[in-house]
């Protein structure tokens, strides 16, 4: 039971002890006590003042008694206008620790019956997993644990951009420019090979562009005029009507990426429940836009593209299908949107897209409404900022990007260096310390990007994130690696039970108490805003506050037996607190470090 609860029940147990009023205890007003005034919680008395017939201090006065009277987990108050300040016992903090030290699922939330769909990652098939993929892939999978944590039922889906003219440039330019190479003769990883045909036609394209406008083109007209994107555009037009040799080329050159792909997910812990690629989907959304055209919310323009006219809600018109008849983004994203819905029954989808995609998103929900799907409403776009370097930011075409796989190499060199460094794993043996690189480095990269704000643009330094100090995952993977050694070496069993109404926590205690009690309603907020820098920051809280506490207090040299159980129970509850947390980001926390 939450303090907020508590002071609420109690409270209406007083209201109608001293009034003979019935109040629904959900309606009282409970917040914590601000810093300036004594007290732990407050209850706002403003309300009941027409139930008492006097002023505010003394039914806060009243009230205040009643409960000192009579409820033994509240010690003491002081009324100040029309606010009841209420500081807690010793029993309720040593009740409240035991409850959370008892609950094996602390943090888990009622079940809500809801089924949600969360999509991230959707790659597209013409380059390997970068720096911005990784910030995407790790959104979607705490937001997904955290949703799950919340009570709902979750999916988590991704949609493999496999096809379009940028997946053809990457064909068209291993048949003109690779000369027949394969991830197995050249031992580059697949999605890697791919990628790197990208890079080349970008060149190619460049260069013919800049030879049409030596001629004397205008650039608008070179870059339209180019030899190499009309024969990319040629080859789409190919794929659509199922030439045999375009779609062996991009099967082929697909399942190099696929196993590429596979490796990066199981290096970042990532799993899908639900896998679809564009090239199965992207006619579902063909259908839709003939049904639009039957119902008046399309219009077929001469050329034969179809077009939706969104001006009057204030955006612009939106192509939906072009006129060689070849889809674009929308299409099948209005195809996919109606085959989950009416597939799995969801009562929400949330999709884990770039802001550079927010007006796609807002267009997506206006024609899916304007096409009669009720549930176009429960369509969340989770927009998050562009993860960039010290050096600026990415570009695909340019080759200019941090690889994932590369980026996950170098956390495992920066965890390896700094714990060398720092002494920390020196007595541990060679396969465990390699063990814990990868942890650390994992860690370090996965809280770094978390803890900040999805909707903010970040900055990532990949030396600062593996400091063992500060806002930092291995901060605290070193602090829970501390309680346990800490743990391992307690003279004597503990248990919930060890906690008894008659030990009087310390300060500190209280403080970490009063922390561990704030998991469930950081996990709700986390979920409801969908920003799992919530649990980042919390757990980094959790963490610090029991350095300090550690730092005054040397747990295993209690000589009381009594109050020395209270403290192994009040760290290894911690220390569960922190494993779940940080699980809920995908961060393993180790016992030894």
């Amino acid at each position: 039971m939450t303090p907020e609860l508590f002071i609420q029940q109690k409270a209406a147990a007083a209201i109608q002890a001293l009034y003979g009023a019935v109040v629904e205890a959900s309606s009282l007003q409970v917040a914590v006590t601000r810093k300036e005034f004594e007290g732990d919680y407050t209850l706002v008395t403003f309300p009941l003042l027409k139930i008492s017939h006097s002023a505010p201090e003394p039914t806060g006065n009243a009230i205040g008694q009643w409960l000192v009277e009579n409820v033994p987990q509240i010690a003491a108050f002081n009324s100040v206008k029309g606010f009841l300040n209420l500081s807690f016992s010793p029993v309720y903090w040593d009740e409240t620790l035991s409850e959370i030290a008892s609950t094996a699922d602390f943090g888990q939330l009622p079940p809500t019956g809801r089924r949600v769909m969360v999509e991230f990652s959707s790659p597209n098939t013409n380059k390997p997993l970068h720096l911005g993929h990784i910030r995407n892939n790790l959104l979607g999978d705490s937001v997904s644990r955290l949703l799950k944590a919340c009570g709902n039922e979750v999916i988590k889906s991704t949609i493999v951009n496999d096809r379009g003219v940028h997946i053809c440039k990457s064909m068209l330019a291993w048949q003109k420019l690779f000369d027949g190479k394969t991830p197995a003769s050249t031992g580059i990883k697949g999605d890697h090979l791919v990628g790197d045909c990208y890079v080349a036609f970008d060149k190619l394209y460049k260069a013919e562009v800049k030879e049409l406008m030596d001629k004397g083109k205008p650039e608008e007209e070179a870059k339209k005029a180019a030899p190499s994107l009309k024969e990319a555009h040629e080859m789409l037009v190919k794929w659509e009507q199922d030439d045999p040799a375009v779609r062996q080329l991009w099967s082929m050159m697909n399942g190099w990426v696929y196993a590429g792909f596979d490796e990066t997910y199981a290096a970042l812990g990532i799993t899908f429940d639900q896998v679809d690629h564009e090239s199965e989907t992207y006619l579902l959304g063909k259908e839709l836009v003939q049904k639009g055209l039957e119902t008046g919310v399309f219009d077929r323009e001469a050329d034969g593209s179809v077009w939706c006219d969104l001006t009057a809600d204030g955006l612009d018109r939106k192509l939906v299908l072009r006129g060689d008849g070849t889809s674009v983004y929308i299409t099948q994203d209005l195809g996919t949107a109606e085959r989950r819905f009416s597939t799995y029954d969801l009562d929400s989808h949330v999709y884990v897209v770039g802001n550079e995609q927010d007006y796609h998103f807002q267009v997506l929900k206006l024609i899916l409404k304007k096409l009669g799907f009720a549930w176009a409403d429960q369509i969340f776009h989770l927009s998050y900022g562009m993860v960039e370097l010290p050096n600026g930011k990415m570009k695909s075409r340019e080759g200019t990007v941090v690889d994932a796989d590369d980026l996950i190499q170098q956390m495992y060199l920066e965890a390896k260096k700094t714990s060398e460094e720092s002494g920390k794993l020196a007595d541990l043996p060679d396969d465990e310390k390699e063990r814990l690189y990868h942890i650390i480095g994992l860690g370090a990269l996965k809280y770094f990007i978390i803890k900040v704000d999805p909707k903010k643009t970040m900055l990532f330094n990949p030396e600062e994130s593996i400091d063992f100090n500060g806002n930092t995952g291995p901060f605290i993977q070193y602090t829970h690696a501390r309680i346990c050694s800490i743990l391992r070496k307690a003279p004597l069993s503990y248990g919930p039970a060890d906690v008894t109404p008659d030990l009087v926590p310390s300060a500190k205690e209280v403080r970490l108490i009063k922390l561990l009690g704030l998991f469930p309603a950081k996990v709700a907020e986390a979920g409801n805003a969908l920003s799992p820098a919530v649990v980042a920051n919390y757990a980094y809280d959790l963490a610090k506050e029991f350095n300090q506490y550690y730092h005054d207090t040397p747990v295993l040299k209690e000589p009381d037996a009594a109050v020395l159980k209270f403290r192994l129970v009040l760290i290894d509850t911690l220390a569960r607190t922190l494993r779940t947390a940080m699980g809920l980001l995908g961060i393993g926390l180790p016992e030894r470090m």
